[in-house]
């Protein structure tokens, strides 16, 4: 295989035996910044279950020789959690027209090579198997720009993004509770929605 990584498209019960994994990787990836998660494994089980009991998510994983190094999670809005569908019902959308991409995570090594590009084009396919929606979204945590954290350097995703067809809506917002590295209890932070409308 000339390809240094190669993809495995999980649905339903088959995702279950790789929660432990996924959670794993999360915890690695999110420790970075801007979300500088200090993450719990029992905690990232717990979320990861809402995939194997949705029959329309779809976990794509990035492996390189065997071994994780990437993945990426989708779902219909209406299987997911009340957090994340109350913004959409303040606002007066439908959640069954929504279609949610969830995360994606990729060790640094990997990036740069095609795989975030890759992660969209097969969650979007998938959520035109399972449809239809009129939209495509995902939520993505918002950061001062003189946050004490970021470091040298930082280049934040919105520009690849918005080459994606992705438009980050005023309008949407919810709060989700983690601890940071830095933080003795968890805290509330904001993220902010991002929105496709397909045809």
């Amino acid at each position: 295989m000339n390809d240094p990584f190669y993809y495995e498209e999980l649905r339903g019960n088959a995702i279950r035996p790789y929660l432990p994994e996924i959670g794993r990787l999360r915890i690695a990836v999110f420790r970075e910044y801007p979300y500088l998660y200090d993450g719990d494994l029992g905690y990232e089980e717990a979320y990861l279950e809402t995939y194997p009991r949705s029959e329309r998510s779809l976990i794509v994983l990035l492996k390189s020789e065997g071994e994780i190094i990437g993945a990426t999670t989708c779902m219909p809005m209406a299987d997911e959690s009340p957090e994340f569908q109350a913004p959409f019902l303040a606002t007066g959308y439908d959640l069954n027209d929504i279609f949610y991409l969830g995360e994606s995570v990729i060790l640094p090594a990997f990036r740069g090579r095609g795989a975030g590009h890759e992660f969209f084009k097969r969650r979007e396919a998938h959520a035109r198997r399972v449809g239809p929606f009129r939209h495509t979204c995902f939520c993505a945590v918002d950061r001062p720009v003189d946050h004490p954290s970021r470091p040298a350097g930082y280049e934040p995703l919105d520009a690849f993004w918005t080459r994606m067809g992705y438009r980050k809506d005023p309008d949407l917002r919810c709060e989700l509770e983690w601890k940071e590295i830095n933080e003795a209890l968890p805290s509330r932070k904001r993220l902010s929605y991002w929105l496709k409308e397909w045809e």
